[in-house]
């Protein structure tokens, strides 16, 4: 028994509570509608679809800066291991592509190599400077900072529109699909 009535007591603050949050919601969806300016209900899901649009735009757009940046600094890598093992390579071509030079030296051939299949996997055939590439690097890095400052504007609009759309639906009892 007084398991049951803990139980019914507990239920009882919950809904008491839940009354009480969502009134708090409702109201502040309301305060925001003022403040915003009167807007229908298909100007809200406008607002709130292009601040969804918007948010996924800057998320693609941080996604691809950062696919660039791993490139960059692939590619410098592979520069850098081309230019330490290239002495070592022209020696193994000179020896005749002897196979006793080439154990004593594999760590260093296949670095060379490698490095070589990247560049022709890429098409390159000058090779950019570590310098320039730190450079374009360094621009990447800045162009995601001031889209990330974006992004999380855009995250914090898109969360407060879904909510006052979301509240808005359920004082209109208007059923919505859900929101990704």
């Amino acid at each position: 028994p007084y398991r049951r009535q803990r139980q019914m007591c507990i239920r009882d603050r919950y809904e008491r509570w839940a009354k009480v949050f969502n009134l708090k919601q409702l109201s502040q969806a309301v305060i925001w509608l003022k403040e915003h300016g009167d807007m229908s209900y298909e100007d809200l899901q406008k607002r709130s679809d292009a601040a969804t649009d918007s948010f996924n735009a800057l998320s693609a757009q941080i996604k691809e800066l950062e696919s660039q940046m791993t490139a960059n600094g692939e590619l410098q890598k592979q520069i850098v291991n081309y230019a330490k093992t290239r002495a070592v390579y022209v020696e193994y071509r000179k020896a005749g592509y002897s196979k006793k030079f080439r154990t004593e030296h594999e760590a260093e051939i296949l670095l060379h190599q490698a490095a070589k299949n990247h560049f022709d996997e890429l098409g390159i055939k000058k090779l950019p400077s570590v310098k320039s590439l730190r450079e374009e690097y360094t621009d990447l890095l800045e162009q995601k900072r001031k889209a990330y400052s974006a992004y999380k504007q855009a995250k914090n609009d898109m969360k407060e529109l879904h909510n006052v759309r979301a509240n808005v639906e359920y004082l209109l009892e208007i059923s919505s699909p859900p929101q990704p």
